[in-house]
């Protein structure tokens, strides 16, 4: 069953509308912005019954720097980097924003403390999407659903017993690089396809990995065993270009790298070469540096290389589920409460 905010919104409308109606401002009416335009009508004609909104109808960094300006609460819906030039733009009656991501290595959080402006964020509710899409990821990868497409179009289809096999998922070592939220959630999804055994590494280690069977690593060893790797953290100064040259030489010739966390995290470059020279099997990617990928990108022309764009979060529900935590989030605040979900920084 699901808990915690996750399940309070599983029924958006009725959630928002409630939020809403139970807000109480007096007479004033708080002026948001909302910098990105792709939301239904109706979930800003709800936060309009109390609040003046301003919806933000460009695309790029100048259009939401002035539609935010002047705003006592924002909705940050987009990816753009949420800096002291994005706070000064919005002016000192600033008093909350929310995210509507999990992942907030675009934020100079330490300006939110120094000012103090609250920041909340939407972590919990991407659990379950991205996971979905990390087991999809590694499907595609091992089996090789990629080449074979590619195979079908250029009229290379064979039939012989030992063309295009893939990876076999059970009995296989899992291994899964930051076991927060979502790598939890990944372990959860692969209780079904009898993996071996699931080995974890962070910062820390874990109390649920007890519970959940995993078993806290170093990396090395992680890397070394892993037949699967998954990559689940932050991008942080720690962990950008974890994967490179070093790391990918310390992988089996047969292991798939899956990564759902962000694209800074991989050296590129040295993933295209790793996947060319065999160094690993395959890799199943949703994020990637930078996104938009450029259509000339090598990652594109590897047939072991299966590449989606950022999907993680891309579904109905998922979209209204943050959205909804978000404006809880703002509207928390400015009626004189808390954040519902705060952003700390580690």
């Amino acid at each position: 069953m699901r808990t915690g905010l996750v399940r309070l919104t599983r029924s958006v409308p009725k959630m928002l509308d409630l939020l809403v109606e139970q807000l109480n401002f007096g007479a004033r009416r708080p002026k948001l912005a909302v910098t990105c335009s792709d939301i239904p009508s109706r979930y800003i004609d709800t936060l309009r019954q109390k609040c003046d909104v301003t919806v933000c109808d460009g695309t790029n960094r100048s259009d939401i720097l002035r539609a935010i300006s002047g705003a006592e609460g924002i909705l940050w819906l987009t990816a753009d980097r949420l800096d002291s030039e994005a706070l000064d733009a919005a002016g000192q009656q600033l008093k909350v924003v929310s995210t509507m991501t999990s992942g907030m290595d675009y934020v100079a959080a330490e300006e939110f403390t120094r000012r103090g402006i609250a920041l909340g964020h939407t972590p919990k509710v991407v659990n379950d999407p991205v996971a979905d899409i990390a087991i999809g990821l590694m499907l595609a990868a091992a089996r090789r659903f990629h080449e074979g497409r590619l195979k079908i179009a250029s009229g290379q289809w064979e039939m012989r017993p030992q063309w295009m096999l893939g990876q076999d998922v059970p009995g296989s070592t899992v291994g899964i690089v930051g076991f927060g939220g979502i790598g939890q959630t990944i372990l959860k999804r692969l209780q079904g396809f009898d993996i071996g055994r699931c080995l974890y590494t962070g910062r820390n280690r874990k109390p649920e990995s007890d519970e959940a069977g995993a078993s806290y690593v170093d990396l090395t060893t992680l890397l070394r065993e892993s037949d699967f790797v998954f990559i689940a953290c932050p991008l942080t100064g720690e962990t950008a270009r974890m994967f490179n040259r070093e790391t990918f030489a310390q992988m089996k010739p047969s292991s798939v790298l899956i990564n759902v966390a962000r694209g800074g995290i991989v050296d590129q470059p040295a993933l295209v070469e790793a996947l060319k020279n065999g160094m690993i099997f395959a890799a199943g990617l949703d994020v990637m540096t930078p996104e938009p990928l450029d259509t000339n990108d090598p990652l594109l022309s590897l047939p072991n290389c299966v590449v989606v764009p950022h999907l993680g979060t891309a579904t109905k529900q998922s979209l209204l589920d943050m959205f909804t935590i978000t404006a809880n989030n703002v509207l928390s605040v400015l009626a004189g409460g808390s954040l519902v979900a705060p952003f700390h920084k580690k």
